[in-house]
Formats: C-alpha cells, sequence, structure tokens
C-alpha cells in the first residue's frame, strides 16, 4: 500500500465529462475545482473521456507523480467501467481496492433537467466518496480452481452444439436431457427457413456425433435434482429415470416393438403431437439418439398404474433373446459428478392454443397447431407426409392465423420472434403438398433475419395471401352456401378497411414460446434468476448475454427468450467459449467484497443461514458459530443487515466507510 508512513491521505480525484452525457447537465470543471479544496485531496482533475486509454493512464502517471494512495473517479455506472478503473489504479502500483468510483450519469446528469441542481448533487456524491475513500482496506483477490469437466442440460440443438463445441476442445461433458432422446423441437420440424433445408439432415448427424463422441456422457431420460458447490466446484445430483431397458445390451433391433402383445400401436405418440399412436414399448422416432427402446409403465400390461405385476405374456422378452435387455425390475437410478461450469439450454414450451377457445382448437378438429402440421408434412410423420386432416379429407383452403399467444395482454405480450418466419415456411410446404389456396392472418410482418425478406417476397410470388388483422374468432357456422361445412374465420382486414369472412378447410395457429412450465423450479435449482416472463435472465443483455448472476452457470438457446436456430447455435457456442475461457485459465477471482463472521461476537443464532440467497452460510457445529464460504458469498449483504448482534461485517462495506460516506453526503 502507498500510504505515507506519517499515515497521510493523499486522495487524487478525476471527472468524467463522458462527451456530452455527463457535462450537458453537470458543470465538471466546477465540481473539480470544488473538490480540490477538500481535506486529503492532492490532486483534482476533470478530463473528457476519462475510459480512455489517455484517461487510464493519466491515473497511473498522476500516482507515481504526486505519490497518491487514494484514487475517486467520478464518471459513469461502476457495472460498466469499475474493473477498468482498478486496473488503471493497480498498474499505477496501488491496491486496486484503494479505489472508488461514483456514478453521477445515471444517478445524476441523466434524471435532471436543471444543470446547477445537477451540479450541486454531484458535488454531494463525491464529498461522500471522498469522505469513504480514506476508510478504504487493502484487499487481495482470490482463486478458486476450476474443475475442468462441464454439466450442460438439455439436448435440444442448443444444447448439442454447447456439448460438440467443448467436447471438441478435448474437455469432458455430462450432457442431460429429460426426454428419451435428444434433439429437442427441432428434431420435430420438417424443413428449417428459410433454406428449407431438411431439419433432420442437419440434425442427425450431430445426434450421432454427440452419441459416438468419447468426451461426452450422454443422460437422456434425466433429470438433475440437486445443485450443490459453486463455480469451479459443483457437485451436481443427477436422476436417470428407469425405461426398463439396458442401454449397454440393447442393440435397437426394435423386436421387442415387433412382438409386443399389443399388435397394432394404441397409445397416443408424443413425438408426433398426438397424431399418431404408439405401443407399450417404443423408440420416440427412427433417428432417435441413443438408439435404445423404452417401456412407458403406465400402458405396458406388465404395470398396473406403473407398478409391476407380472401379467402380460412377455413376449417382448422373447423377442429380445439372448440379449436379455429388458429388465422390468429397473429402478431409479443416481449418478453424482463434480464439474467446474454449467450450460443451461433447457428450451421452450409452446404456446396452448386451448387458452384461445376464440379460435376452436380442441373443438374443431380441423384446427391444428404449427408443431401438429410439422409432423403431418413430414415423411416421418404419421400420415408420411400427406397432409390429410382429421376428417379424412384433404384441404383446398387453408387458413393460417400468426400472434397466438403472442403480442397479446391477455396471454403473453412479448413477440415470440419466429412465428412469422415458421408461418411462410409452413405456407409453403402446405402449398407444396396440397396446392390448396393459403392465406396468412398477420399483425406485422417481422421478417428480420438473414435471407428472411427473400424468403417473405418468395411466399407472394407463390400465390400465398396475406391479411392484416387479427383474426376475431373461428367457427363453423355458415352465413352463405360457400361456407357450408367449412371453418370461417372472421378478421378486420385493417388495409382493406372491412370485416371479412373467409371459409377454409383447414386452420393453423402459430402458436407462441414461452418458458418451459418448470422454469421457476429450475431457476430455482441453478439459484439463477427469471425475467418478468419468465425466461431466465442473463447478467447483461449487452455485455454479459450467456452469462447468469450465478459465476459458471451459463445460458444458451430458447430458455433465455425466443430465437431461431441460427441464434440458438450462436449462443450456444458462445455458452461454451465463456466455459472454456474458466477452464483454460485453470481459475477464477472472486470479488473480495464478501462478508465475514466476527466469531467472538457471533451468538450461534442461526438466524443468518436461510436468508443467505446464495447457500453460503453454514454452520460450525464445533464452535456454535456461523460460517460463510467466500467462494459462496456474492457481497449482497442480506445477512450483514439482518444479523441480531451485529457479528457480521463485510469487506468494501464496513461500518466506518458506509458511516463516512454518509456524513459526506449530508454535509453542508
Amino acid at each position: 500500500m502507498k500510504e505515507q508512513s506519517n499515515g497521510e491521505i493523499r486522495i487524487g480525484f478525476y471527472i468524467c465529462h463522458c462527451g456530452h452525457n455527463i457535462a450537458a447537465m453537470v458543470d465538471c470543471p466546477e465540481v473539480a475545482k470544488y473538490v480540490e479544496k477538500m481535506p486529503g485531496v492532492a490532486l483534482s482533475r476533470d478530463y473528457k473521456y476519462m475510459c480512455s486509454d489517455p484517461g487510464q493512464e493519466l491515473i497511473q502517471k498522476d500516482i507515481r507523480e504526486f505519490d497518491l494512495n487514494r484514487v475517486v473517479v467520478a464518471s459513469c455506472s461502476p457495472l460498466l467501467h469499475e474493473h477498468t478503473f482498478r486496473g488503471a489504479t493497480e498498474a499505477g502500483g496501488l491496491n486496486p481496492f484503494f479505489f472508488h468510483m461514483v456514478n453521477i450519469r445515471e444517478h445524476d446528469s441523466w434524471v435532471h433537467t436543471d444543470r446547477n441542481e445537477a451540479t450541486e448533487k454531484a458535488k454531494a456524491l463525491v464529498r461522500a466518496a471522498i469522505e469513504r475513500v480514506a476508510f478504504h482496506r487493502a484487499l487481495e483477490v482470490k482463486k478458486v480452481p476450476i474443475h475442468p469437466d462441464v454439466l450442460v442440460v438439455g439436448g435440444g440443438i442448443a444444447g448439442i452444439h454447447a456439448a460438440m463445441t467443448l467436447a471438441n476442445a478435448g474437455k469432458k461433458v455430462f450432457l442431460v436431457e429429460r426426454e428419451p432422446s435428444i434433439g429437442g423441437h427441432m428434431a420435430k420440424f420438417d424443413k428449417t427457413f428459410p433454406t428449407l433445408d431438411c431439419a433432420a439432415c442437419i440434425l442427425t448427424p450431430r445426434m450421432s456425433e454427440v452419441g459416438a463422441h468419447k468426451n461426452i456422457t450422454l443422460w437422456t431420460y434425466s433429470e438433475v435434482t440437486k445443485v450443490d458447490g459453486y463455480v469451479g466446484n459443483f457437485t451436481v445430483t443427477v436422476k436417470r429415470k428407469p425405461r426398463y431397458i439396458n442401454e449397454d445390451l440393447c442393440t435397437g433391433c426394435q423386436e421387442c416393438i415387433a412382438n409386443c402383445v399389443y399388435k397394432e400401436p394404441k397409445f397416443l405418440d408424443e413425438f408426433n403431437e398426438g397424431l399418431g399412436k404408439r405401443k407399450p414399448v417404443y423408440i420416440p422416432f427412427p433417428q432417435a439418439t441413443p438408439q435404445v427402446v423404452l417401456i412407458d409403465p403406465e400402458v405396458c400390461l406388465n404395470f398396473k398404474r406403473g407398478v409391476l405385476t407380472d401379467k402380460c405374456k412377455k413376449t417382448c422378452v422373447e423377442a429380445c433373446g439372448e440379449k436379455k435387455a429388458i429388465t422390468f425390475t429397473q429402478q431409479d437410478e443416481i449418478k453424482e459428478v463434480k464439474v467446474g461450469n454449467i450450460i443451461i439450454a433447457t428450451g421452450f414450451q409452446t404456446f396452448d392454443a386451448k387458452r384461445v377457445p376464440q379460435y376452436g382448437y380442441g373443438t374443431y378438429p380441423n384446427v391444428y397447431t404449427a408443431l401438429e402440421v410439422e409432423r403431418l408434412v413430414n415423411a416421418s410423420g404419421p400420415t408420411g407426409g400427406e397432409v390429410i386432416l382429421r376428417d379424412g379429407k384433404h384441404p383446398k383452403a387453408i387458413g393460417i392465423i400468426h400472434c397466438v399467444g403472442s403480442r397479446d395482454n391477455r396471454t403473453n405480450r412479448w413477440c415470440s420472434r419466429v412465428c412469422c418466419m415458421y408461418s411462410l415456411k409452413l405456407a409453403h410446404l402446405l402449398k407444396e403438398h396440397t396446392d390448396a389456396e393459403i392465406f396468412n392472418f398477420y399483425i406485422d410482418m417481422r421478417t428480420p433475419g438473414k435471407g428472411y425478406e427473400e424468403f417473405y417476397n418468395k411466399l407472394l410470388e407463390e400465390g400465398v395471401q396475406f391479411i392484416r388483422g387479427r383474426v376475431g374468432e373461428v367457427t363453423d357456422w355458415a352465413m352463405t352456401p360457400e361456407e357450408e361445412g367449412k371453418l370461417v374465420l372472421r378478421v378486420e382486414d385493417t388495409l382493406a378497411g372491412f370485416v371479412r369472412r373467409i371459409p377454409v378447410d383447414m386452420v393453423v395457429l402459430s402458436t407462441g414460446l414461452e418458458p418451459q412450465a418448470d422454469a421457476q423450479d429450475v431457476r430455482r435449482l441453478f439459484n439463477m434468476s427469471c425475467g418478468t416472463e419468465g425466461f431466465f435472465l442473463e447478467r447483461h443483455p449487452k455485455l454479459a448475454p450467456v452469462n447468469t448472476f450465478t459465476d459458471g452457470i451459463f445460458l444458451a438457446g430458447a430458455c433465455q427468450g425466443p430465437r431461431d436456430i441460427p441464434d440458438t447455435v450462436a449462443q450456444a457456442g458462445a455458452a461454451a467459449a465463456e466455459a472454456l475461457v474458466l477452464i483454460d485459465r485453470g481459475y477464477i477471482e472472486q470479488e473480495p467484497n464478501t462478508a465475514y463472521v466476527l466469531e467472538n461476537e457471533c451468538s450461534g443464532c442461526k438466524s443468518c443461514i436461510p436468508l443467505c440467497p446464495y447457500t453460503a452460510i453454514t454452520f460450525d457445529e464445533a464452535k456454535e458459530k456461523a460460517l460463510i464460504n467466500e467462494a459462496l458469498c456474492k457481497g449482497c449483504g442480506t445477512c450483514v443487515a439482518s444479523c441480531p448482534s451485529g457479528s457480521i461485517a463485510q469487506r468494501l462495506f464496513e461500518d466506518e466507510e458506509v458511516f463516512s460516506e454518509i456524513r459526506g453526503l449530508l454535509a453542508f
């Protein structure tokens, strides 16, 4: 510490103009002139851009030349530049925590309209900082080692890409997916916009690579049940649900399916959105990874309500033969792994169209969701790619309603981003498969991606009709002979300026994207935050878009918000890159502004333990004192404020620092 031997405090003060952001409302030279007369201030300057290289070099030069031992910078948000100025302070030869920053942009300049009042407020804020910084102590940044293995939660395209990126970099990855196969929603798609590439042709090779990669441990039909530890040292518990099939012995021959006592599929097929049927022993879809069947205990005759009864003839067991892969006594298997980083890629769910009853989903059989249509037009779907309606007819006219469950104050206010483009894609595919007349009912057409506007123009050339207006209702009530036996969409055409009734044979609802139903449970499990919409919240929308507020946990894909496949893949790569940075560095630096227990004063009441949002506090039974894990502590101060005996303090926010800041703020 560069403090004088006689204990003299020598403060260097710098106020930034920040172009016009601060200087337009705060008289920066006047503030600098005011500060230079304060006790302990050895130097006071104003500069146009303190965060620039010349501004940082000025701090370093002044520390050496004027023998400064404290630095205060008044500029913008510490979230943006506190690390920058700490670095400049350290480069000048001082401990970086002898620096303090004052936010006079967001807290002053941007919220005032009177220049004189804003200047006086800046003086008060700066005066508080000058009083406070004299009590700062030298602190040391601690380094926490990083375990090189990574957990990826979710096996959609985001999880697949993140896992492959890490595995190809030589890192060990545990990929956990709760469905029987990886692939996510993309595995259900027929084509991808705007290039109309076969979704399976793109995805299947990646799925196979994941299944075969030596650095990836793939656990499907599994869920994370517990997460302990902190960045670099997480201990994760995974529950593997029973398939009643030994994965190591199953060869994927599917003889058990062919020889099931149910000769014909009888139960709704979840992968085909309930449009097809499956047997109790099944494989989710032809390209499933892993290529391992599973048995549904809810419908298998060998079980009753999930309980083993041994009443089935077990023709599937006979068909399996010497492999003996079928194990009806299989139980949940608990796995525990240690990882240094976690990537959350749990995806989204589609909006439940029954929540908009006026569109008739679940009432009229020929009203479909977009995902159901994806399976209808898919060659591996329940109809082999032929668009046959539930009443057995082929549609001659089709209406596609955009923004179902999106941009609506009654359901979800946000734009789901992908609906316009996938509606255009489905319009093209339905036109291609049926040659029907296609109507698209939209509020606004949003096609901002690469090649998206061109795809929209292609649809115009194909003769697809576009009607601007939100559909009021879908009904089977006919007013004219042309409407008999049809579904009628009533809509106000806002461009033509009148209400139209359009009869069609089939209605497609372009349902929006929502957070997963268990997003709140996942948030609590991994100690993350959710935004107002329910999607997981990133640390900073621009500077840290894949980081969460919990170090070592990153976001990838539509669990953070609606996005298309290219954006999902890009974000998954970014999340993997962030994890790789920590792994290859080998450690993470922890901010030292953590709380600590004054053992002599702690009464052992344990009131702080349940209050800690980061589970950083435990109880030392031997000493009967609270114990804080500094690797988990984020310096929120909850325990400090709540301790009834005042036996918890926090570095950088100790009493003398806080009280001196208050005195400086209130001084006249």
